[in-house]
């Protein structure tokens, strides 16, 4: 008889989200969803607010990553009213966003993904988590503890507050910096510089060695890719234009005001998530043996579509990363690997942007005049491009909001990649605790914030009510 296995909660991501995998008469899979349980509801509710309070509401979004909606919201916001902020206020916005890359990218590998590699994917649940790291590891940890921590202390410098930030308003940043917090934080930015440096050695070392062929063959699956590059093709994280690769290797580029020309959105009644796809690549579809549209974000997209890297030692990781894995790289869980590399940028650009003189300049802003018009920010988030996408009217009120966020680009690769990993790993019925975890490792090489990722309101409530027995056998379901 055929059965249905759901992982629920799926643990070490942000926000809720729950596997089901149905089995066919043989015990083998038949099809597995990963099904989004939350909604927030934010493109609809900040319709008729003053478009200036996007950078201080979205930041809301999520406590994980409240700099990259509040970044993108400022870049929006600078776009309706038509301005462009000054070279140090920019600075100051491109400085935040690197160290809150920082903070994120060692939260997800040491603390997330890391009990995977570190204790490995059959260890207990128990001690498969934070825990069991600092059991396992404590002199790193409390290493990678200090320096998470210190990228907190260097963005409330820098903003005042490290988390639902508002120092990026319109038309630039609110308060300059002055040379003695400079002076702070260039010695902070050197001591997570050096854990940058160690964390990809040790990777290289320790870790992804024992997991080759597991990286090799879990959650793989042929996709595109999308990023943002500068007009000679490096990677930037804060600005530049969007790049749409194929999976073939091939792209084309546009300015992100443009996505609509590019990117379509398709639903289903299953989940809360939009489904982002290429819309000139034909029809959406996520069939295992013929997908179309499908790309992926985030920080393995990133290292794919960029032709190189402008700090010189993660330049020369990327270097190393191609020989080995060829471009575009294909594998899922080298998102990983690509994760270390962006943090080892990202140290690599504070410390530049730091040393630059217009740093601590003076004017940081330009005022700004409200009118009609359409806005589009977009900044690289840690988990993928991230869109916000403003209209107002002629008193600078919202009259339109869409937000695509990186997860949500990578909806339907997560689902792909956890039909394939669930399909490899179960077979004539036969699981353990150790085999669902590994589907949820499919899940986790993504890094998703499910929170950021579920905005809208349109009427339909994407809602499945199963109803169980006593013996909690599922009897019947109910949906809209």
């Amino acid at each position: 008889m055929t059965k249905t296995l759901v992982i629920q909660p799926v643990t070490r991501i942000e926000g809720h989200a729950k596997v089901t995998i149905q089995l066919n008469d043989a015990g083998n899979v038949d099809t597995a969803r990963v099904n989004v349980i939350e909604l927030r509801g934010f493109e609809k509710f900040c319709i008729g607010r003053p478009v200036e309070d996007m950078p201080r509401i979205t930041p809301r979004i999520c406590g994980v990553c409240p700099w990259s909606h509040h970044l993108a919201a400022a870049k929006a916001c600078d776009a309706v009213f038509g301005v462009e902020p000054p070279p140090t206020g920019r600075k100051l916005r491109e400085l935040c966003n690197s160290i809150a890359y920082m903070e994120e990218h060692i939260l997800h590998f040491y603390f997330l993904a890391g009990a995977d590699f570190l204790l490995g994917p059959d260890a207990d649940h128990s001690v498969r988590n934070v825990i069991g790291i600092l059991q396992a590891a404590p002199d790193i940890a409390q290493r990678v503890v200090r320096v998470r921590h210190m990228c907190a202390r260097m963005l409330e410098i820098l903003a005042g507050k490290a988390i639902h930030p508002q120092a990026a308003v319109p038309g630039g940043f609110s308060k300059p910096l002055r040379a003695e917090e400079r002076d702070k934080l260039c010695a902070m930015a050197d001591e997570t510089l050096e854990l940058a440096k160690f964390s990809i050695a040790f990777a290289k070392e320790q870790v992804f060695p024992k997991y080759l062929e597991v990286v090799k063959s879990l959650g793989v699956i042929t996709t595109g890719f999308i990023g943002t590059v500068t007009d000679d093709g490096a990677l930037n994280l804060y600005d530049g234009k969007l790049r749409l690769m194929t999976p073939e290797g091939s792209f084309e580029e546009f300015a992100y005001d443009r996505y609509t020309d590019f990117i379509a959105e398709h639903v289903e009644p299953w989940t809360y998530l939009k489904f982002p796809y290429a819309k000139k690549w034909g029809a959406f579809s996520m069939d295992e043996n013929k997908p179309s549209g499908v790309y992926r974000a985030n920080t393995l997209a990133r290292l794919n579509v960029c032709d190189r890297i402008n700090t010189p030692l993660a330049q020369a990781e990327l270097e190393e990363f191609r020989q080995k894995f060829g471009r575009p790289a294909q594998l899922t869980l080298l998102y990983h690997w690509a994760r270390l590399i962006e943090l080892l940028h990202n140290a690599e650009n504070a410390i530049r942007l730091l040393d630059d003189p217009e740093i601590i300049g003076t004017k940081t802003r330009v005022p700004v005049t409200p009118r009609a018009a359409r806005g589009v920010g977009c900044v690289e988030a840690p988990r993928g491009t991230l869109i916000h996408d403003y209209e107002t009217d002629a008193n600078g009120m919202l009259t339109n909001v869409n937000l695509i966020v990186g997860t949500t680009h990578n909806n339907a690769p997560i689902n792909m990649s956890v039909t394939q990993a669930a399909k490899s790993l179960i077979h004539d019925g036969k699981y353990d605790q150790g085999v669902l975890n590994m589907v949820e490792m499919a899940i986790r090489a993504y890094d998703p914030c499910l929170s950021c990722a579920t905005h809208r309101l349109d009427g339909r409530f994407a809602v499945k009510l199963d109803i169980l027995d006593s013996e909690g056998n599922q009897v019947g379901s109910l949906s809209n």
